[in-house]
């Protein structure tokens, strides 16, 4: 009798890993990925491919894996950087290749820990792509959306803002011709965005004279009188100014309602953050997305010197650190609006992250950048009304044509090289 209940169960035993590995077939089939649970994945080459876009260069990192060959994506691309994220890329490469890709975050570990050089924007830009790539990774391997596996939506769909011009360069960081912005911003509203951003400083000394105020002023006169007074419009001083320049920008912009108020002063001064946020009571300060990693976050949260924070998942540390910097934020009351004028990766990781992170206010895209934006990546769902709908395939849901970007190699970016009328050297 015993021997009959031993072979009874060792048949069902079989059975059930019989029926439990189709299942992982079928899941697999689905996904493109590979088999639940394998433990013989690993990681076997880093790589990037991108393209030359314009004012920048993106890097799209790919990550490879076997058995039975599932490539994760993610986009590491940093202004005026890109051949040192290639080269931090290649450094790191031999700590992760041979690894369990789903190991996402002790790998992430690995990749900021044991280096004893570490943070700044392009390793950390570097870690990044990584990071996105292992993400979307798991999502195949397992056959959901990045989103599900990090905790499920919180809304059904994102909204997104707009620049003047759709982010085509000479709009967004133009002059800010007044009869020109509002009919940008028009253009803006007629495609369904009902929030955009406005670069409206000009560059701006310590101290400087009225005139590049009443400039300022003129601009988002000219904005607001165009959209309404609905429409809700951010002003972008990019960090060309000094606490009390800034401060005189905001007393004369705050008649035409300004949503937020972002880099009022460069990113290491946090002094001059908490300086601005109390002196503008009325208008919330946003920034961070130029600062990396949560602890340079962290002062910033602890001393009241941001109500919005804005890091960037292509350098802030990935998926995985910009999900511990919204929580960082949301402990603080705080919103986020992460930081996007990058490639469509980026768009689509900051998608995922704002499907399932629950103080996330209002996504930057640059949509027209380049004629060619949508050649290179396939998936990314269109901006509708202003909103995008949560991507249902497996993963990050988009894949990069590689062969579509090499006709768009890399080419040096232009330098940004502002000075001031007596020659001395200007924020861009």
């Amino acid at each position: 009798v015993a021997l009959g209940v031993l072979l009874i169960a060792a048949v069902a035993l079989a059975q059930w890993r019989q029926a439990r590995a189709e299942r992982a077939r079928t899941r697999t089939a689905a996904a493109g990925g590979a088999a639940d649970g394998d433990p013989r994945l690993r990681i076997t080459r880093l790589g990037t491919t991108g393209g030359g876009a314009g004012r920048r260069n993106w890097i799209f990192v790919r990550v490879d894996t076997a058995p039975p060959g599932l490539v994760g994506w993610g986009e590491a691309s940093l202004e005026l950087k890109t051949r040192g994220v290639l080269g931090a890329i290649e450094d790191v490469a031999p700590l992760v290749v041979g690894e369990d890709p789903r190991r996402v975050e002790h790998l992430w570990q690995v990749l900021y820990r044991q280096q004893f050089f570490r943070g700044g924007p392009v390793e950390m830009s570097a870690l990044s792509g990584i990071d996105q790539a292992l993400w979307d990774i798991k999502g195949k391997d397992l056959g959901v959306p990045v989103w599900q596996l990090l905790g499920g939506n919180v809304r059904e769909k994102v909204r997104f803002y707009d620049h003047l011009g759709g982010g085509a360069p000479e709009a967004t960081y133009g002059e800010m011709e007044p009869a020109v912005v509002a009919e940008l911003a028009e253009r803006s509203v007629a495609d369904g965005f009902d929030a955009l951003k406005v670069l409206a400083v000009p560059r701006t000394r310590a101290l400087d004279t009225d005139a590049r105020v009443r400039s300022a002023a003129a601009a988002m006169a000219a904005v607001r009188e165009a959209v309404g007074p609905d429409v809700q419009v951010m002003v972008d001083l990019h960090g060309r100014t000094s606490a009390a320049m800034a401060i005189r920008y905001g007393q004369a912009l705050a008649e035409y309602d300004p949503w937020f108020f972002e880099e009022p002063v460069p990113p290491e001064d946090v002094d001059g953050y908490v300086t601005v946020a109390r002196a503008l009571p009325g208008i919330p300060v946003a920034g961070g997305e130029r600062l990396v990693g949560r602890w340079a976050f962290r002062p910033f949260f602890e001393r009241g010197a941001l109500a919005v924070a804005q890091p960037d998942v292509c350098h802030a540390g990935g998926i995985s650190e910009c999900r511990r910097i919204a929580a960082m934020a949301e402990a603080h009351g705080l919103a986020v609006a992460p930081h996007n004028p990058l490639g469509p990766v980026a768009t689509m990781a900051n998608l995922h992250l704002a499907a399932a992170t629950p103080n996330h206010l209002v996504q930057e895209v640059m949509r027209s950048d380049v004629p060619w934006r949508d050649e290179v990546v396939r998936g990314l769902p269109r901006i509708i009304d202003g909103y995008m709908d949560l991507p249902q395939a497996p993963g990050l849901g988009v894949e990069v044509d590689e062969g579509a970007a090499a006709r768009h190699p890399y080419e040096p970016e232009p330098q940004y090289r502002w000075f001031h009328e007596d020659g001395a050297v200007a924020e861009w």
